[in-house]
């Protein structure tokens, strides 16, 4: 009897400090702080997955060259079809994208990074049986991400995953994505510079072959050449008869003065009229009626200009077009590694440590601020 009253006077010893200690323990104190704090000692210790991170840099870049010409000026407005700004941006909204997540786990690889048997069953993709696509993309979109320089345009790509070499394949998958998405831009460009050019080469030579038709067709029509060439035959022409015409009327002057009854006189006479004649003809045929070359030469040198101002821009299609096809051999834009994926050594998440005293002092905090207000509330009831 007495060696179990000692026992047990020994055990109410041991037993009352433990009890005046969580006596003093407010409820309050024990659900804002050291419940939270309990619970993240339980995950970050033995519950949190380890993660490890792959980063990568690099850079969009466009190819230099001289400013084309033509209408070639007009699609890129000087740049490459405006890739070199669009290209930094579309190729990070493309790593991002559901597209890429669907190209990465074209056989089911995303599925079995992110349920490795070495994941904890929080840190799991599948926590609650079959995953959906947007599961998918929800889970990868937090383990993708991509930060811009916008002063030196240098892309930094980070992939988190459960294995060093997950995080590795994941962000060389993405650049390989990235530079294929850029190439599919240039060839896009390319061929549609050197369509465009070619549709303009086609045009200008369906314009020289009209006006080249509608300038023959009038010529048929009117019988004529070309009026200003024709114009100077006929000027000779008439130059010519009218000296044969003063020569002849001087004769005349010269045989009435000392021979009036030359025979010639009639003959002359009959060669004044003649030549009178033939002048008022090739004169007609000048000007005066409709069907004169001055009337003539305004049509004709309307539908001349046509003609030569459709040669001079098949003559520039045709400069645009080798312009084109020049840059289409040129790759115009390309995504350059600057920084290689690496291939993490430990895991750089989650930080342990870190998580529990940043859930201990949150709950401190919470801890006073209840309790001021608690305190606040009782002295206004008292």
């Amino acid at each position: 009897m007495l060696l179990s009253h000692i026992k047990s006077t020994d055990r109410t010893e041991r037993v009352h400090p433990v009890r005046r200690i969580l006596s003093r323990i407010s409820p309050l104190f024990a659900l804002t702080v050291l419940l939270p704090t309990a619970l993240a000692v339980v995950y970050f210790g033995f519950l949190a997955s380890d993660v490890y991170v792959s980063e990568s840099k690099y850079i969009v870049r466009t190819q230099g060259k001289q400013a084309p010409s033509g209408l070639a000026s007009l699609l890129v407005g000087g740049d490459v079809a405006g890739l070199s700004g669009s290209a930094i941006s579309a190729v990070a909204e493309y790593a991002a994208s559901r597209d890429a997540m669907t190209a990465l786990n074209d056989r089911g690889q995303l599925n079995q990074m992110y349920n490795r048997p070495e994941v904890t069953w929080f840190d799991r993709l599948q926590l609650f049986g079959a995953t959906k696509r947007e599961d998918l993309y929800s889970f990868f979109s937090k383990h993708v991400s991509l930060n811009q320089d916008n002063q030196t345009s240098i892309t930094t790509l980070v992939v988190k995953a459960y294995r060093p070499e997950d995080a590795r394949w994941i962000n060389e998958r993405l650049l390989t994505l990235g530079e294929g998405l850029v190439n599919r831009l240039n060839d896009r460009s390319r061929i549609d510079l050197v369509r465009y050019a070619q549709q303009e080469v086609k045009d200008a030579k369906e314009q020289v072959r009209v006006t080249a038709l509608a300038l023959a067709q009038y010529r048929n029509e009117h019988a004529v050449i070309d009026p200003e060439k024709q114009a100077g035959v006929s000027l000779q022409m008439i130059s010519k008869l009218q000296d044969d015409l003063i020569a002849t009327r001087t004769q005349v002057m010269q045989i009435r003065a000392f021979a009036p009854n030359n025979p010639q006189l009639p003959v002359l006479q009959a060669r004044i009229a003649s030549l009178t004649k033939e002048m008022k003809i090739e004169t007609g045929k000048l000007t005066g009626t409709s069907g004169s070359l001055a009337a003539k030469t305004a049509d004709y040198t309307r539908l001349a200009l046509d003609s030569e101002y459709a040669e001079k821009l098949l003559a520039n299609a045709l400069v645009s077009l080798q312009s084109a096809n020049n840059d289409a051999r040129r790759q115009q834009v390309y995504v350059e590694r600057i920084v290689q994926p690496n291939l993490p050594d430990k895991a750089h998440e989650p930080r342990r440590l870190r998580g529990i005293l940043s859930v201990l002092v949150l709950g401190l905090v919470a801890w006073g601020v209840l309790k001021m207000l608690f305190s606040a509330m009782l002295e206004h009831n008292a």
